[in-house]
């Protein structure tokens, strides 16, 4: 029997100064890598890459957003969606919040379960961090859970980030939400033109 209610520990980090490595550079493989910022990204592209990428660690924040409330945040000038490709192929997201400006956050950051162990990990936290900075802010922050992979807190704090709160909260089993146990089916608004005319949530 699942749980009604889960407990999840929630580890925040940040980072005072721009790392000191070199830029982060694309990992050698067999096809090429690049990451590109969608401008103007569709409802069903982004739902595609948040549902995919988080299925496997319970991301369920966006998936019970009306599509009205989530286009409003990926269409913000001040939210960069970029997506991590191989080959041609989505393979990963990093998004940079820089709403609370001059705090930016990295808000969501994962790859498609397809692409994990690949190296490409590291990379796109570190092109993230580097993203994050060339914004200028004081301090670059990201967030993440118990649920999350366990490599996440740790590569983190690799990458420079150091944890400055914790706390445990309980919340409804994103098992048994309706929104995570159905894939969405969204009408998508075409690149460039605005926000739709009606965006009511698929049932």
């Amino acid at each position: 029997m699942v749980d009604e209610f889960i407990d999840v520990t929630i580890t925040s980090l940040e980072m005072r100064s721009r790392p000191t490595r070199p830029s982060a550079r694309a990992p050698s493989l067999s096809q090429p890598v690049m990451i590109l910022r969608a401008m103007h990204p569709t409802l069903s592209f982004y739902r595609y890459l948040y549902n995919t990428i988080g299925q496997d660690w319970l991301w369920y924040e966006r998936r019970q957003m009306s599509n009205t409330d989530l286009f409003d945040i990926i269409d913000d000038e001040k939210v960069y969606v970029n997506v991590l490709y191989y080959g041609g192929v989505p393979a990963g997201l990093a998004e940079i919040d820089t709403r609370q400006y001059p705090s930016v956050e990295v808000a969501y950051l994962g790859l498609l379960p397809e692409f994990i162990g690949r190296g490409l990990g590291r990379y796109i936290v570190n092109w993230a961090v580097d993203a994050a900075w060339d914004q200028n802010p004081e301090r670059v922050w990201i967030h993440t859970c118990d649920l999350d992979h366990p490599a996440a807190l740790p590569t983190y704090q690799k990458a420079g980030f150091t944890p400055f709160q914790q706390e445990t909260v309980t919340i409804a089993n994103p098992r048994l939400l309706p929104a995570f146990a159905r894939p969405e089916v969204v009408k998508s608004n075409p690149p460039g033109k605005g926000k739709p005319d009606t965006c009511p949530d698929q049932k």
